[in-house]
């Protein structure tokens, strides 16, 4: 009936693949493997309660009010600290912008940068979040393949040569959906050839804090060494997703862009909740939180790892991952994991099969599974559970 009125955009944008799974999945029987759910068990919940009473008392009606487009002096401070802390990152408070989440800052970055059929270099598997966010806007898509390294780099080659893509969008650290990450070397080979091009490349980075293993963590891709580095960030894995607060790092002409956009899109970022994490970022030990969520999330990455493989046929490949929240199952050539995940509803076990992660690709033998929002146990029985749909088809 109302087709007519809408837009070419939005009738060429599918809907979240996972969003219409998390609807199937709010059945108590169901265990879901599906949703990139952070664990309610590390969610701050005393110390936020402390900082709402003290933002109450500290600044009144100042947290109920309308605020600045750019976000709040002192969480962007925050921001800027910690990474010329971390990465010694030649940055200030004028290269941040604070945004309703990073899903936000895709689209925002979206409004600037695109026009219809801009080639946009993605990899492949992509995060189906930014498919869907630069959909909006048309976008073309160009997947570079991933090995367990990071980027096919005589792909990324190619790709270059052959589309002289205007943005590329990487998932560096832990990526949304194999789980995998780039290795140093890997990150050189790619900036080395990315470095002389005309395109702006951002580099998402959601998972990068929950990193199991110790040690040093890797730089970004070309880190301090271009203007064209777009960097986002989040909270939602490190405090809580449901206060939606992630951040924008980039050159302060572009950042200019964002803040014309957001003015645009939403006037502010909701300025409680960023009163709330800031205040609690400056009261309390954000590392030793981390250390707990880490801790939390390997054991549980452990406990899938151990599950698969005890019950999964010898034949199915997987990722072990090494931080974040994802592990990548790779079924038989020829099998469907869209006919698996059919098959495993009817035995109340949920995943997010791959099809959603690839651009014109469907009926594809990979699969997404979560590990970070199931105890142990009930880990165990859903993979015994998803074994038994695999020997179905």
């Amino acid at each position: 009936m109302f087709e007519k009125f809408f837009s070419d955009r939005i009738l060429s944008t599918p809907s979240s693949f996972i969003r219409e799974i998390l609807k199937v999945t709010q059945k108590p029987e169901i265990i879901s493997f599906a949703g990139g759910l952070p664990n309610p068990v590390s969610f701050p919940q005393e110390e936020l309660k402390v900082s709402m009473n003290r933002i109450a008392e500290t600044f009144g009606d100042k947290i109920y009010q309308y605020s600045t487009t750019m976000g709040l002096d002192s969480l962007r401070e925050y921001i800027v600290e910690r990474y010329k802390k971390i990465w010694s990152m030649d940055i200030n408070i004028d290269n941040v912008i604070i945004t309703t989440g990073s899903q936000q800052a895709l689209d925002l970055l979206g409004k600037v940068f695109l026009n219809e059929n801009d080639k946009v270099m993605v990899e492949k598997p992509s995060y189906l979040g930014l498919l869907q966010a630069f959909c909006l806007y048309k976008a073309n898509f160009i997947q570079t393949k991933l090995d367990d390294e990071g980027l096919d780099i005589d792909e990324l080659k190619n790709t270059i040569k052959t589309h002289k893509p205007k943005l590329a969008y990487l998932i560096p650290n832990f990526q949304n959906p194999t789980g995998l990450t780039y290795s140093a070397q890997n990150r050189k080979e790619v900036f080395e050839v990315i470095k002389n091009e005309d395109m702006i490349l951002i580099q998402d980075d959601p998972y990068g804090e929950l990193r199991f293993e110790e040690g040093k963590r890797i730089p970004y891709i070309g880190l301090n060494e271009t203007d064209k580095n777009i960097y986002l960030g989040s909270f939602s894995k490190i405090v809580t997703p449901g206060m939606r607060l992630g951040f924008i790092i980039a050159n302060k002409e572009i950042i200019k862009m964002v803040e014309t956009a957001k003015q645009a899109s939403d006037l502010h970022s909701n300025i409680f909740a960023q009163y709330l994490i800031s205040d609690y970022l400056y009261n309390n030990d954000l590392e030793r939180h981390i250390e707990k969520i880490k801790k939390l999330y390997k054991s549980q990455s452990e406990s899938m790892v151990s599950a698969m493989k005890k019950y999964f046929p010898k034949n199915i490949k997987f990722t072990i991952p090494k931080g974040g929240m994802f592990t990548w199952v790779t079924l038989e050539e020829g099998k469907s994991s869209v006919d698996l995940f059919n098959r495993a509803i009817k035995k109340n076990v949920a995943f997010v099969p791959g099809d959603p992660f690839y651009v014109n690709q469907t009926n594809v033998n990979t699969l997404r599974l979560n590990y970070t929002n199931a105890d142990s146990k009930t880990i165990e029985e859903g993979i015994k559970r998803l074994n038994e749909a695999m020997l179905e088809i």
